[in-house]
């Protein structure tokens, strides 16, 4: 078996501007370059998905941190926003696929940029699988119809944990497929999706804050949190947070197929991330005033959906619930997308089984048809983990934003060292002739503290706490979910690794 690097690609002659800016990086343009900087944008906001992700921890949140888990929002947006304008600077540079192990590889090395590509692509996989869980928080709230198995349907239920994990795997279902269909199809899901959700959070704000129960003193309380403790209660309560704003990356992610990338994608992720941590922030500020009760226990189970259909009545909340099932979905696939791009982008180079196979292109449609099944497999085969035990819902979404957060560090950190060597160019120009995006004299202070969130919030999200994970007792596994699959991911990762070298070795 052989792999092959970046540079041993041969390239067709180049018939743009956009695909001479991937030709001198050894590659031919192969997936359709269709889209404009609106679809890049919805690229990275619907990863993010406000609604998806506010909705689906919204409850976790309030549960652990209490009404001051509010300030865990703007923290977590800012420490984004510092990761997110190193992102941009190498957007600008590095308009590939496969984003996040592109950048690491070219800043550091080929092996740590694949553990760093390995890691995020797991993550996303895992990210894709509870990202399709998000259905059992709205979709029973509509119609009871819904709860396909059992009565109970709330998520830390069995029935509830089991009917979301069928909701899931028919979800993924419709998102492999429109995965495997012309990429056209995915931008105009995407662009309409997001489009929605935009308007849904925008009205949801307005009729939340306008309902108002309480002041926003409130968010300084931390009366009925579960985790004791002003700084206990925002360490966890960080948590729904930081699920929230991650996938930034995605516009990136995207650049073989956007027009103008390198101008394109530095902006659209600074405003995909911007746009959705500040919607995010004020639906959790309007949810926590316009909650009937603060007390009643019910705000910690049911989340926002119990707010909606209580505050604004059971016609205006399902209608507005109606738009979070979008926007699932939406999420769901673009998850995917970004997913099945990292496949193609390190198969393409050789680096993974099957490469041959999961660097395919279909020639009419522009999509890699191969990673998408792969994806969506593996992601309905996590989704089983449910009908084990409730607990695995918390496990799989905590996981995979430390794997998310641990291959971000891993971009940031090689940039680091890269500028502090002097090593790091700000020169160059756009496909317009602009200058490409740079931070300047400011990029060693902002790539520092953005190397130093992502690794404390890694830690932070990894620490097998026993009152989160394993609340019931008993499933010491899930206490150590996070721990354990990150060490399993980088045993199979490293186990691959030296299977390659030594078959390389031995045909040489």
């Amino acid at each position: 078996m052989t792999t092959t690097t970046p540079s041993d690609v041969r390239p067709d002659p180049p018939h743009s501007p956009d695909d001479r800016s991937l030709t001198e990086f050894g590659y031919r343009q192969e997936l359709h370059r269709s889209l404009g900087r609106y679809a890049s944008f919805a690229a990275g906001f619907s990863f993010i998905s406000v609604l998806t992700t506010v909705f689906q921890f919204f409850a976790f949140g309030y549960a652990f941190g209490g009404p001051v888990f509010f300030w865990t929002w703007p923290a977590v947006l800012i420490g984004q926003l510092l990761v997110a304008a190193c992102f941009a600077e190498l957007a600008a540079r590095y308009p590939i696929s496969g984003a996040i192990y592109q950048w690491s590889s070219r800043l550091s090395n080929l092996t740590f940029g694949w553990f760093a590509g390995w890691i995020m692509v797991i993550g996303q996989i895992v990210v894709v699988a509870a990202a399709a869980l998000a259905l059992q928080i709205v979709l029973p709230a509509i119609w009871s119809g819904f709860q396909l198995i059992g009565t109970d349907s709330a998520p830390t239920s069995a029935d509830g944990a089991a009917n979301a994990a069928v909701l899931g795997v028919i979800l993924l279902a419709l998102t492999t497929l429109v995965n495997i269909m012309d990429n056209r199809v995915m931008s105009v899901i995407n662009r309409i999706g997001v489009t929605a959700e935009i308007i849904g959070a925008g009205l949801i704000i307005v009729l939340l804050l306008t309902h108002s129960e309480r002041t926003p003193g409130i968010t300084f309380h931390t009366e009925g949190a579960a985790q004791p403790g002003l700084l206990g209660a925002l360490l966890v309560g960080s948590m729904a947070a930081a699920y929230v704003m991650i996938g930034f990356d995605s516009a990136g992610e995207m650049s073989e197929e956007t027009h103008h990338p390198r101008r394109t994608a530095p902006r659209t992720i600074l405003v995909a991330l911007g746009a959705a941590g500040l919607l995010a922030t004020l639906i959790v500020l309007g949810g926590l005033l316009a909650a009937p009760s603060l007390t009643d226990g019910r705000l910690g189970v049911e989340g926002l959906s119990y707010v909606l259909t209580s505050s604004l009545g059971d016609g205006v909340g399902r209608a507005l619930l109606a738009d979070v099932v979008v926007a699932i979905a939406v999420a769901t696939l673009a998850i995917q997308t970004a997913a099945c791009r990292m496949l193609f982008s390190m198969a393409r180079d050789g680096q993974l089984p099957f490469s041959g196979r999961l660097a395919r292109v279909n020639p009419r449609t522009g999509m890699p048809s191969a990673p998408a099944l792969v994806v969506g497999l593996l992601a309905a085969a996590l989704l089983l983990l449910n009908f084990a035990s409730p607990d695995a819902f918390l496990a799989i979404g905590t996981t995979c934003i430390v794997m998310l957060y641990l291959a971000y560090a891993m971009v940031t950190g090689p940039l680091l060292i890269r500028r502090l060597r002097g090593e790091f160019t700000t020169d160059g120009t756009d496909e317009t002739g602009a200058k490409l995006f740079s931070l300047g004299r400011w990029g060693i202070p902002i790539n520092a503290l953005a190397l130093l969130y992502g690794l404390f919030m890694t830690v932070n999200l990894a620490w097998p706490r026993a009152a989160v994970y394993d609340p019931t007792g008993g499933h010491w596994y899930f206490q150590w979910f996070t721990v354990l699959f990150l060490g399993a991911t980088l045993a199979l990762g490293a186990a691959w690794r030296l299977y390659v070298r030594r078959t390389t070795t031995a045909t040489a």
